[in-house]
């Protein structure tokens, strides 16, 4: 397997077109050449690949920061996220646990993909929590792409990740990935790619998160190392005015706004979360995320807990609402 412009985390030369639409990776190649097509069978018929991961709470606290947790610093709804004596895990610390490359980049790394990763956007992610994150662990994941979908004028890949420990399932996390300039082999279409609409209806919620102008600077140390996120320069040559947010940055974000609003603060009630990445984010702007829970939830789970699930649409307000994430979809029990 080959991939083109890729170098362990660095990126060189020429730069890749800005896209608008899905989040954004950005890596730029010093040779230019077409890849063949994805090979859907190979992917598909490919073994799993696994690795062992661990974390403890100082990546987990790590992590929490980098979403915009602990402001204000003292208040005890902030502290259950970064205070080790009372620590709860956000369920979307999954995307990052153990560290390593986020998981749109391990969709490239899978037998029967050979694409140039210049022409790569990641289009949504989905968390399934079997059981609620422990602050600290050690599991295995393994990875393998599990749906291959041609759009004619590009494909989508599925990479599907499932983290098990000592005691079980964990976790099953899911990348969908868009390869522009892959599709018209004739394989299935696969579903709509375009994101549907926010209720109709007024919010029942809306909450205003502030991001940091060091946010990015913060969330990468937890793993992703793309310099489109920190440096000027690099951003300025990929055709944005100045650095973005990781996509995964504002997922975690999201549904923190979500849990504490809904849920009380109860990341152990989270059981599903999805979206689709639907634009960019620059450091310094606000998040406007609005809420709504669906008809028909709202009954009662085990200890009397209200059980459900929420859409939720997050928008930029500064740029006059452009939209962020779309199609997403909080379940909790």
């Amino acid at each position: 397997m080959r991939l083109s412009g890729v170098g362990d985390d660095k990126c060189h030369g020429r730069p890749a077109s800005r896209t608008v639409g899905v989040s954004v990776i950005v890596v730029v190649s010093g040779r230019s050449r077409r890849a063949m097509p994805v090979d859907a069978a190979g992917a598909l018929a490919a073994a799993p690949r696994v690795r062992e991961i661990a974390w403890d709470h100082k990546d987990v606290q790590l992590y929490h920061l980098g979403i915009g947790a602990g402001r204000p610093a003292t208040d005890p709804r902030e502290l259950r996220y970064t205070l080790e004596s009372r620590l709860h895990v956000l369920p979307s610390f999954a995307t990052v646990a153990g560290g390593g490359a986020p998981g749109v980049i391990g969709t490239l790394s899978a037998p029967g993909v050979d694409v140039d990763l210049a022409r790569v956007l990641h289009g949504g992610q989905r968390l399934r929590l079997h059981r609620p994150v422990p602050v600290r662990g050690r599991a295995s994941a393994a990875s393998r792409v599990v749906a291959v979908y041609d759009k004619g004028t590009a494909a989508v890949l599925v990479l599907r990740t499932e983290v098990t420990d000592a005691d079980g399932p964990l976790w099953t996390d899911e990348a969908e990935v868009f390869v522009r300039g892959e599709g018209g082999w004739g394989g299935e279409r696969g579903p709509s790619g375009r994101p549907s609409p926010p209720p109709a209806d007024p919010p029942d919620q809306i909450v205003d998160r502030a991001v940091r102008e060091d946010q990015a600077l913060l969330y990468r140390l937890s793993g992703d190392w793309n310099p489109l996120h920190a440096d000027p320069e690099f951003a300025a040559r990929a055709g944005f005015e100045r650095p973005v947010l990781h996509g995964l940055c504002t997922y975690g974000a999201t549904l923190k706004a979500v849990v504490d609003t809904l849920l009380d603060g109860d990341v152990t009630r989270v059981r599903d979360y999805r979206t689709r990445f639907a634009g960019v984010v620059y450091p310094g702007e606000t998040l406007r995320v609005r809420m709504w829970r669906t008809a028909g939830t709202g009954g009662a789970g085990a200890g009397g807990a209200r059980t459900g699930e929420a859409r939720v649409a997050v928008n930029a307000v500064e740029r006059d609402d452009a939209p962020v994430l779309a199609d997403t979809v909080v379940r909790y029990g």
